[in-house]
């Protein structure tokens, strides 16, 4: 349909394209001729095992045909309704996301355009609803890429736009027990013990802060790129009842471990716990279409019945991203996807530590469904990253390198390495990748100490 010759496409986008989360001169991408399954090709036609789903969204995999027909029969049907309209798909997809939330409790869906805006969104939500202004996220977060998401996101991708951010927004800790701030000393306090001192950290910022001045507590149910941090048992039920104790809104960021990532339909039904507004997106149409949403509780909803919620996007509702996201949930239900994703979590969880045990460059793995991580050290005693904070360093760029050398395409973040593959994947296919990592994981152990 586009003439362009397959060796063209790399110059001409380094001609004119302008790059994310990147210093122009020094971009080099992959120039992608087309996906299936859980593999992408390049113009080379070499093909690459994808273990980060793209950018942790593909988790339906690329190239469902049913995905795509949908699409397309929407396209031909009605392209473009204005978001004061309603359509046949915009009522379809908002019971199809509303059944699928925590016990079907958060019933009214705002969709927007992506994770940014549906965080954006929630936090005007949470304001409006409450009439308070400050929002509670933790240090080790992110959240979006606009001005509100990024003042709510903890990570250093905020600092660059500082101070032209959202104001408003107070950082906590988070409940990384590998590198806990409180238990350097005392490591092996149970769970509980180490779910109870992070809820209490917690309790005690919001009355530092103030807790009537406090809309939201927002968080990642599982932080992604920042850690893979899965909450111990106790501490989300403790942030439930914190914010009922204060009548604080509790938000769940799900824009990365929903959609069976975890192996739930979303991550903080592990633990039991419904949230006031939840946010999402990249798995909800497996990122064929964008699209994010919001979830909400029908109380945050009738806020707004007797005046206006002041905003919106000329984008809401778009019919061919909702079309996506219905035959998404409909491929996902009709596959089994989140069961298919619950079971092979062992067996990621199992290669992981296999992993860990053979290599002394490993500290630590952590995995939950198919989102797994591996936290790679000079030192194991030190527990000294193999990158510092914020920056890469010449051993995980070797690694990153021979992984793409050898045809598999992964996330390395700091002294990080992910897995996160569409959820179609089989043991077999994550095997293959685990053998890749296997060899690369030699370049770090040269440089561990002792």
């Amino acid at each position: 349909m586009f003439d362009l010759p397959d060796n063209e496409i790399l110059p001409l986008s380094k001609e004119h394209v302008f790059w994310t989360w990147s210093a122009q001169a020094k971009v080099n991408p992959i120039a992608v001729k087309r996906a299936k399954g859980v593999y992408f090709w390049d113009v080379d036609d070499k093909r690459y095992l994808d273990f980060n789903s793209m950018t942790m969204c593909v988790n339906l995999g690329h190239g469902d045909e049913r995905v795509i027909r949908a699409m397309q029969e929407q396209a031909a049907e009605l392209p473009y309704a204005a978001p004061g309209m309603t359509t046949k798909i915009r009522a379809l997809a908002s019971k199809a996301v509303a059944e699928i939330t925590p016990k079907g409790a958060l019933s009214k869906v705002l969709f927007t355009l992506g994770g940014a805006d549906a965080n954006e969104n929630a936090i005007k939500l949470a304001r409006g609803y409450t009439g308070r202004h400050k929002i509670l996220t933790r240090y080790r977060s992110y959240h979006g890429a606009s001005a509100g998401a990024m003042a709510a996101t903890g990570d250093p991708r905020r600092v660059a736009w500082e101070p032209n951010l959202m104001t408003g927004v107070v950082h906590f800790l988070d409940p990384y027990r590998y590198r806990s701030t409180f238990h350097r000393t005392t490591p092996n306090i149970s769970e509980e013990e180490f779910a109870r001192d992070y809820v209490n950290h917690l309790e005690e910022i919001i009355l530092y802060e103030g807790p009537e001045s406090i809309a939201a507590v927002m968080m990642e149910s599982v932080t992604g790129t920042n850690g893979i941090i899965i909450p111990p048992d106790g501490y989300m039920q403790g942030v439930r009842q914190l914010c009922d104790k204060y009548g604080i809104v509790m938000i769940a960021d799900e824009v990365m471990s929903g959609f069976g990532r975890t192996g739930k339909w979303f991550a903080i039904e592990h633990w039991g716990v419904t949230p006031d507004i939840m946010t999402m997106a990249k798995g909800l149409t497996s990122a064929y279409a964008p699209l994010g949403a919001v979830a909400m509780k029908p109380e945050i909803a009738a806020a707004f019945d007797e005046h206006a919620f002041e905003s919106g996007l000329t984008y809401t509702s778009h019919p061919i991203s909702l079309a996506a996201a219905v035959a998404n949930i409909q491929a996902m239900r009709e596959d089994k996807v989140v069961e298919h994703a619950a079971g092979l979590g062992g067996v990621l969880k199992r290669m992981l530590t296999d992993l860990g045990e053979a290599h002394p460059s490993v500290g630590e793995v952590r995995s939950i469904g198919l989102f797994g991580i591996l936290e790679l050290v000079k030192d194991r005693k030190t527990k000294e990253p193999m990158a510092p904070w914020n920056g890469s360093s010449p051993e995980m760029m070797a690694l990153r390198k021979y992984c793409l050398d050898h045809g598999l395409f992964l996330y390395a973040h700091w002294h990080t390495v992910l897995i996160i593959p569409p959820l179609i994947i089989t043991e077999e296919q994550l095997r293959e990748g685990m053998d890749i990592l296997d060899k690369a994981l030699e370049i770090t152990d040269r440089t561990v100490v002792g």
